[in-house]
């Protein structure tokens, strides 16, 4: 899932969503936009009374994730995965995954009305704070989204965030942004960002396992990543391709194995700045 560059209203959706043309799934989903809307850091995270149709959507998703997980997610997320507990069925209180990610690593978890600009997703990232929408996909397509919605922030990342060497990854990652100042060094880092903590693979017992929020959260592309063109590990280039969010990656970088992914990108977000963009890009 891509981060749009400006705060967009919950209502205005394009027209190829599965519920453009539902105004009640777009009263909905405003409505329960509206409690990140006025949440403030520091208070408690209002619950969402989910309707039973959401609620469905989460059952059915999330249990056949869960399936697809053990054949192809790596071991470092599955772990996590069983230390966050998520509910599987019922949609999950933003505040009670808050909770538990919090105790485990000392992430927190907060509510906002849709997407964020760019700058300030990745930024609160430093502060180990993820933000997160709480509305969930369309019911008449259960296994796509366009957007982020709470399936893909909790399932794909919340899980991440509840093992601590994601969690440290993620917050490097905030810094890395900040240090970020021009747009060119920030869409570098973004693509970098997008190729592994959204999109990354690893080699782990002689298989490709995904380690991507994106392809953990996502029913169909989990199982087509391996039909991707496999590239080796490689950040200068993840840095400077073009990707595309609207369809299945058909490129993907594998890590030789998770150490090494941890280690080269742990290095990467914690020394690169505009001058090191410069010099990756010179």
């Amino acid at each position: 899932m891509a981060r749009a560059e400006v705060e967009h209203a919950p209502h205005e959706l394009p027209a190829d969503h599965p519920g453009f043309s539902d105004p009640a799934y777009r009263a909905r989903r405003a409505a329960i936009a509206e409690v990140g809307r006025t949440h403030r850091r520091g208070d408690s995270i209002p619950d969402v009374v989910y309707t039973a149709e959401e609620d469905e959507v989460w059952r059915v998703v999330s249990r056949e994730l869960a399936r697809k997980h053990e054949v192809y997610a790596c071991r470092a997320y599955r772990t996590a995965a069983e230390a966050v507990t998520l509910p599987s069925e019922r949609v999950p209180q933003l505040r009670e995954v808050d909770e538990r990610v919090r105790t485990l690593t000392g992430f927190r978890i907060e509510p906002v009305p849709g997407l964020v600009p760019t700058r300030e997703f990745y930024g609160s990232l430093a502060e180990r704070v993820f933000r997160s929408t709480q509305y969930i996909r369309h019911h008449s397509v259960p296994f796509y989204t366009p957007e982020p919605d709470i399936v893909h922030e909790i399932i794909g990342h919340a899980n991440m965030l509840g093992n601590p060497v994601f969690a440290d990854l993620y917050e490097l990652a905030g810094h890395a942004s900040l240090r970020s100042r021009s747009d060119a060094a920030l869409d570098f880092f973004s693509r970098v960002f997008w190729f592994t903590i959204e999109f990354g693979v690893v080699w782990e017992d002689g298989e490709l396992r995904a380690y991507g929020a994106g392809l953990l959260s996502s029913y169909g592309e989990i199982e087509e990543f391996r039909r991707a063109e496999i590239r080796p590990w490689d950040i200068a280039r993840m840095g400077t391709l073009d990707y595309d969010i609207t369809h299945y990656q058909p490129v993907l970088f594998a890590a030789e194995s998770f150490d090494r992914m941890v280690d080269d990108l742990g290095t990467f977000f914690a020394g690169y700045d505009d001058e090191d963009h410069a010099r990756r890009t010179a």
